[in-house]
């Protein structure tokens, strides 16, 4: 042990002599390198939801790992050096560092690696997963018998940034990021023949298929820069700063070219011949995210009236473009060479704080913003009698908030608020359409009040309680006429010029009252224990011409957190909450829905010193969520919704549960170096029949299935050797 210690400590100084010699003089330094090994247990498909985000998702049985930290500092030139790198050996690996002159400037840079594995197990016989140009291969043998892939992506960041201190009033930032997305994800297609944009992709009933559903990964090559800038001004009453923000990113696929076969199987697994509409269709290139970028440049600054009164402002404008060419993507029959998206964004704040009593303080915000959009119109829509083109969307919003707070003694302070916002979305593009829904509106408002009464902490107790409530309204409804302009509903209920009784209507527009309770308490009975509580309620409702649709949702969240000093030397932690969320909706002629979501977490921790050299710890969670269909039946359904209800039952359950614990194990070897050990143990159980049912999956036209292994254990120890340099 002493001659490693003698080595490791060797190196260290060599390179400690080596930076100095490069960057400045050294008089003080700090280094900590880490170094271990981790083992997992269990085959890949037990490590799916709990390898996502960490480097075991593979059927490796072992793993290293390698962290450093390192601090060099000219105490008299007050130049600092800082670097840090995490899991350098890990596909999550994190490396940066600063150099610095506190005062004078500032240079960082960093670099970054994220991979994200999908928790799915894709089974198929597609070749070409992933790429632009896939295969669909129908599986000979029928479901389960293609090849196992497992769908991933990974994020590669590269940062730099400069920062400079003119003088005592004016600063300069820029920053640049570069971030690399490659790999695939899930994603698929489907049509069926004949439907409301393909009416005459038609077939022989009984003798092709008529209808396909198939996956096809996304495949990801993107980049994305971003570059800030900022100038800073600041006297002893007022400050000003001019910033700007770009965003560019590019796509290297603009689009998944499919090859379909002419035959898929149908409904009941059997192989027939694709009806020659559909298999066109299905042919057809699919479009990728286009490239395109963002301006912004804002005016913000502040002024101090008096040390009680000042004034936030911010001026800002921001412009969007995406022309991406049709042709060079594919679309040789795009009516226009490219979109043409042009979106500017004009932004106007301003907020008044002031204290005009020892007991009062005020606040008021007001805040507009207008969104205009100069996309060109093109008909984008030629199917048979149909010709639409795409929508403008402007927006322009308008709100503000007030907010008065009064202290009525040391311990209690009361404020009640008002908040207001406006929104138009502008005349609707009358060369357009729209789908799913019955009707529109151009104007939405929205008011609330808020009320909160706080007690700050006495010898062992606060809280604050807080009631809020706010109501939403907004002009007559439009009725789409599709491809003819709109509408103006000023009684929806009239049978010859109004809407149907079935119509559906966005809930993003809808009337809605919303109603929020949020209660909040710290309690410290005696100097060893502590609690925390928190409580929220809330409900909205809806109101519609209508009787169908989003009808109301609900919100329940109970939480408890404690802390125990069971002596000097160990405490005990634990935390508890119980949660709810739920909406009913009704669906003409379809489904009643009542969905409910129940969240349960319990933990329990505790951490001590056993010596010492040796300090031990660990904490065990449990993790319950439960989300439940309730169905019955429109007095409109027809005997099919019935007869399928009464055979299924309806939608079933979708459970998730979870166990994990998790311990360590310190031990100081001497004064510079230290041992460590981790355990982690997790076992998983989902059912989720968004991809299969009683053990049985999905499969799709051509055989492919996608599963998760219901039940999943995974058990993961890492030994790592800290050592550090001072």
């Amino acid at each position: 042990m002493t001659r490693f210690d003698s080595s490791l400590r060797f190196r260290h100084s060599a390179l400690a002599l080596a930076l100095s010699a490069v960057f400045l003089p050294v008089q003080a330094q700090d280094a900590t390198v880490s170094a271990g090994l981790s083992a997992a247990s269990g085959a890949s498909a037990d490590r799916a939801l709990y390898g996502q985000y960490r480097d075991v998702r593979s059927d490796r049985p072992a793993f290293a790992n390698l962290g450093i930290e390192y601090s060099l500092r000219d105490q008299e030139q007050s130049n600092w050096i800082q670097l840090f790198g995490t899991d350098l050996l890990d596909h999550t690996r994190e490396l940066g560092g600063v150099w610095k002159s506190p005062g004078n400037w500032k240079l960082s840079a960093d670099y970054s690696e994220l991979v994200h594995n999908d928790p799915n197990t894709v089974n198929t016989g597609l070749l070409g997963a992933g790429t632009s140009k896939p295969q669909v291969v129908v599986l000979p043998g029928g479901a389960g018998t293609g090849g196992n892939l497992d769908l991933s992506t990974r994020r590669t960041g590269l940062g730099l940034g400069f920062t400079r201190y003119i003088d005592t009033t004016l600063q300069f930032d820029v920053s640049v990021k570069h971030e690399d997305k490659e790999g695939s994800r899930l994603s698929g297609m489907g049509m069926t023949c004949p439907s409301l944009i393909a009416p005459n992709c038609l077939g022989t009933a009984g003798a092709t298929t008529n209808w396909a559903t198939l996956l096809v990964p996304e495949p990801i090559h993107s980049s994305h820069e971003q570059i800030e800038a900022r100038v800073r001004y600041a006297l002893d009453q007022f400050r000003i700063s001019l910033g700007y923000y770009g965003s560019f990113y590019r796509n290297s696929n603009s689009t998944l070219n499919i090859s379909v076969p002419g035959s898929l199987n149908n409904a009941s697994g059997t192989l027939q011949p694709l009806n020659t509409g559909l298999q066109s269709i299905l042919s057809q290139p699919l479009a990728l995210p286009p490239d395109n970028q963002a301006h912004q440049f804002d005016l913000t600054g502040g002024y101090d009236f008096t040390k009680s009164t000042r004034a936030n402002f911010k001026l800002g404008y921001t412009t969007a473009t995406q022309n991406a060419d049709f042709a060079a993507a594919g679309f040789s029959n795009a009516p226009t060479a490219n979109l043409g998206g042009l979106v500017n964004t004009t932004l106007a704040k301003v907020a008044l704080t002031s204290r005009p009593l020892p007991q009062l303080n005020l606040v008021a915000d007001l805040r507009y913003e207008d969104r205009v959009d100069h996309t060109p119109l093109a008909l984008y829509n030629l199917e048979n009698t149909f010709s639409y083109t795409n929508q403008n969307f402007p927006n322009r919003k308008t709100g503000g908030k007030l907010l008065a707070s009064w202290q009525f003694n040391s311990d209690y302070r009361g404020s009640l608020g008002a908040n207001y916002e406006a929104i138009d979305r502008g005349a609707f593009t009358p060369t357009s359409a729209v789908s799913g829904v019955s009707a529109l509106r151009q104007k939405t408002q929205e008011s609330g009040v808020n009320a909160e009464l706080r007690q700050r902490m006495t010898e062992n107790f606060s809280g604050s309680i807080n009631l809020s409530s706010t109501k939403r309204t907004g002009s007559n409804w439009l009725k789409d006429n599709s491809g003819t302009g709109v509408t103006e509903v000023t009684h929806p209920a009239d049978p010859v010029n109004g809407l149907a009784a079935t119509s559906i209507f966005m809930p993003t527009l809808a009337d809605r009252t919303r109603d929020k309770a949020k209660l909040f308490a710290d309690w410290a009975p005696t100097e060893t224990l502590s609690l925390q509580f928190s409580a929220e309620s809330g409900k909205d409702k809806y109101n519609t011409p209508s009787a169908y649709g989003l009808r109301d949702t609900s919100m329940n969240q109970l939480s408890v957190d404690t802390a125990y000093a069971l002596s000097d030397n160990w405490a005990l932690t634990g935390y508890g909450s119980w949660g709810t969320q739920g909406l009913n909706q009704l669906r003409p002629a379809g489904s009643v829905m009542a969905f409910k979501q129940t969240s349960i977490n319990v933990g329990l921790g505790l951490n001590g010193k056993v010596s010492g050299q040796l300090v031990v710890g660990g904490n065990l969670g449990y993790t319950d969520d439960r989300s439940v269909y309730a169905q019955s039946l429109d007095s409109l359904a027809g005997s099919d919704s019935a007869a399928l209800l009464a055979a299924t039952g309806g939608l079933p359950e979708i459970v998730f549960r979870q166990v994990s614990l998790k311990m360590f194990g310190k031990y100081e070897l001497d004064k510079a170096s230290a041992l460590r050990v981790d355990l982690t143990l997790q076992r998983s159980t989902v059912n989720d029949w968004a991809w299969g049912y009683n053990g049985v999956p999905y499969t799709y036209s051509d055989g492919t299935t996608v599963s998760q292994k219901p039940s999943q254990g995974v058990g993961v120890i890492g030994v790592m050797y800290v050592y550090k340099l001072q």
